[in-house]
């Protein structure tokens, strides 16, 4: 059940990601939706930095 919904909302994001990068190439360039998404990656690898939430047994 939550997999299900996991799986929904990743869906759902990046298709609204997808329709909101398409209309900013549109409106500027495709170089920059391109830089843009080059950086994307970093957004994953600052979660390194987010707090610990395992309780110690």
């Amino acid at each position: 059940m939550v997999s299900g919904l996991f799986f929904g909302f990743a869906f759902g994001m990046g298709g609204l990601g997808a329709a909101v990068l398409g209309l900013l190439a549109d409106h500027t360039s495709i170089d920059l939706v391109y830089k843009i998404c080059a950086f994307l990656p970093l957004l994953g690898f600052l979660t390194i930095f987010l707090p610990d939430n395992r309780q110690k047994a």
